[in-house]
């Protein structure tokens, strides 16, 4: 597998749109609070509203700080001081490194998680500490150097006081295990003064914080279940470490500490029962006595991954940064986002929505809002972005294939699902036909009720055709039925595709309509989660799954969200091949193991990976346009003309996996 930022690749070009959970709605922004007054301060934002800005570290007393932002389209490094109008400085880090996380600066010396070189097999996380001297100020000329040991995958670095140690949540060189909601990483220290082996201080734990450089603070979810601070101290002289010492109690889930120099006291985000948001609290370790610090300021804001500055005169935090009347405090969502494409032939956007589906000129976008019950429906947009228009509303609708019409060239035509998502075969879900032109909408329903759960619809590249998902045989199987009449009020019944015990599903059309691509579980049914990916004509014939060049991990190998690229040399897809990339308690709430996007020939050659993020991205689509924004005419279907996007309102969840009422 090749590293990012390759050049101009002929066969891979065009747009991809794709859908990233609940990523659009972050707003994150870093505050800090004094230690010695946080009751009654004022919470100061050393961010600048732009973009997502997290994980900060303060490099001095002055509430200076290194943090991540993706306002240049990927996770890069920044250094801002508190300076009016001073705009935050992108640092040096790794070249042609689309991901970076967990920044530190010490005597100059940046640490920093980068996910730059690929592991030596694939189901291997990319994620690597490195670090670089700022002593030169030409930034073309830095030294990378790679302090994880190669083959191996290390997360959440740590700088002791004197900088002389760095302690690392490392998952070493073993495979990933498939694990998603707490890594199965050790604890081990390095000495940067001389090369030695490292210490391991704990074989079970994440994310550690020096006290000094003799204690060491790290979480892990403890055998009753609640997430626990341990504390552990750290041989300066010898390898002999006494086991570590849980100091948090059951019945508040406390992670991501940062230590308190020259104290006993630790700064940790907790979770209470019969609390609903994160929030920021001090522990006395001696006397385990916690004191609230951020649900005295912001009670309604999740709060995330707190640090202290060096001499432990501030706090610092990410969060939501609500609404403001600061123009630099951006609080709207855009509806297409540029992403840093590791292909310079390539556009990538990130899509405010699910589902996205151009249109056969590339001009237009449909795309579904929202997927809860309240029913977010359908939407279409310009393919810049600059305006969307409400198709249907009050629906939960899902997977929208936008087909060509043959009932009438001046109309448009998409397909989509209406009904829950996630519902076994025998729930009401219908394939719809949406056309619709400038004057009205018509939505026909395009499956039979008695039929069960009909979706995933995707029409033929001659618009005859829609091949989709449905459980009316009690297994969720293929379909397809004609793109006109569909098999309702006279039209023929749906032929069976695919046929057997498990799921078949989210199928795409190669746009020569040779070939039908869809994600299944077929090679191990009983596994509900374990999807391959597989290649049928739209006759039954030639079926046989696309082996991953370079993948012995089959058995857990996680493939969804299937198309072709617009040459019909490509598939694109999302998949857990990558591993995990950070630690999931970090971030709010994924819902599968952290998927990117990948690509792979059809015959399962040349895979190449096309993000790099902490985010679970899915629902890609893929067309040959690249010229976006070009005017085609006022569609007046109704008033609703958004121009810029939704109001960014922080509505995200926690991970469900944290369970406050063990």
């Amino acid at each position: 597998m090749e590293a990012p930022l390759d050049h101009p690749h002929p066969s891979i070009s065009g747009t991809i749109i794709f859908s990233t959970v609940g990523r659009s709605d972050y707003g994150f922004d870093i505050f800090s609070l004094p230690l010695d007054n946080f009751s009654s301060a004022t919470e100061l934002r050393l961010t600048d509203g732009i973009s997502v800005n997290f994980n900060g570290q303060f490099t001095d007393d002055d509430r200076s700080l290194v943090f991540i932002s993706e306002r240049s389209g990927s996770p890069q490094v920044y250094l801002t001081r508190p300076e009016p109008d001073k705009q935050p400085k992108q640092l040096p880090s790794a070249p042609g490194s689309l991901f970076h996380d967990r920044p530190t600066l010490h005597n100059n010396r940046l640490f920093f998680v980068s996910a730059h070189q690929p592991p030596d097999s694939l189901y291997k996380s990319w994620s690597a500490i490195y670090s670089l001297s700022l002593d030169n100020d030409d930034n073309h000329n830095h030294e990378i150097n790679r302090l994880t040991p190669n083959g191996a995958a290390e997360f959440s670095p740590s700088i002791s006081q004197s900088g002389n140690y760095l302690a690392v949540a490392s998952y070493g060189t073993k495979p990933w295990g498939g694990e998603f909601h707490e890594l199965n990483t050790r604890v081990v220290v390095y000495d940067l003064t001389k090369p030695t082996e490292p210490i391991v201080v704990s074989d079970h734990g994440g994310w550690p914080t020096w006290s000094g450089d003799s204690t060491i603070y790290f979480h892990r979810q403890s055998d009753d279940g609640w997430w626990s601070i341990y504390e552990v101290g750290f041989p300066t002289t010898g390898s002999h470490v006494d086991p570590p010492r849980r100091i948090t109690p059951p019945g508040v889930h406390a992670f991501t500490p940062a230590a308190i120099h020259h104290s006993n006291k630790i700064v940790v985000a907790t979770r209470r029962k019969g609390k609903i948001y994160r929030h920021i609290e001090i522990l006395d370790v001696g006397s385990g006595e916690f004191y609230p610090v951020t649900e005295l300021v912001n009670p309604e804001f999740h709060h995330y991954n707190p640090f202290v500055s060096p001499g432990s005169k501030f706090i610092g935090y990410h969060r939501f940064r609500g609404k403001s009347n600061n123009e630099h405090n951006k609080s709207i969502i855009p509806n297409l986002e540029p992403v840093l494409s590791p292909f310079k032939s390539l556009t990538m956007l990130r899509i405010n929505g699910s589902f996205p589906s151009f249109s056969e000129d590339g001009k237009f976008v449909a795309f579904n809002p929202e997927l809860e019950s309240n029913g977010g429906g359908v939407k279409i947009m310009r393919s810049d972005g600059s305006k969307r228009w409400t198709l249907i509303k009050g629906h939960v609708a899902f997977y929208n294939s936008w087909g060509p019409s043959l009932l009438d060239k001046k109309r448009h035509v998409i397909y989509t699902s209406l009904g829950p998502i996630f519902q076994p075969a025998q729930a009401t879900v219908q394939v719809a036909r949406i056309s619709f032109d400038v004057d009205n909408v018509e939505v026909k329903i395009m499956t039979k009720e008695e039929t069960g759960n009909n979706g995933f619809p995707a029409c033929s590249p001659d618009g005859k055709l829609v091949v989709f998902r449905s459980g009316r045989s009690g297994h969720k199987n293929l379909y397809i039925m004609d793109a006109v009449d569909g098999e309702v009020d006279g039209g023929d019944s749906a032929r069976q595709l695919t046929e057997g015990p498990w799921i078949d599903t989210m199928p795409n059309w190669s746009p020569d309509g040779e070939l039908i691509a869809f994600s299944s579980n077929r090679h191990d049914p009983s596994n509900p989660v374990t999807f391959g990916l597989y290649l049928v004509r739209p006759d039954g014939s030639g079926l046989r799954r696309v082996h991953m060049e370079g993948s012995s991990g089959v058995s857990m190998e996680r493939i969804n969200h299937v198309c072709f690229s617009p040459n019909g040399e490509w598939l694109l897809f999302t998949t857990n091949m990558s591993a995990v990339t950070a630690e999931p308690v970090s971030f709010p709430n994924q819902f599968q193991p952290y998927g990117d996007l990948f690509i792979a020939k059809v015959d399962g050659s040349g895979l190449r990976r096309l993000t790099w993020n902490g985010y679970e991205n899915g629902t890609p689509t893929w067309h040959s346009h690249q010229e976006v924004g070009v005017d085609i005419g006022h569609l007046a279907l109704n008033e609703e003309e958004e121009v810029d996007g939704d109001e960014l309102k922080g509505q995200f969840q926690e991970p469900l996996w944290i369970t406050c009422e063990n």
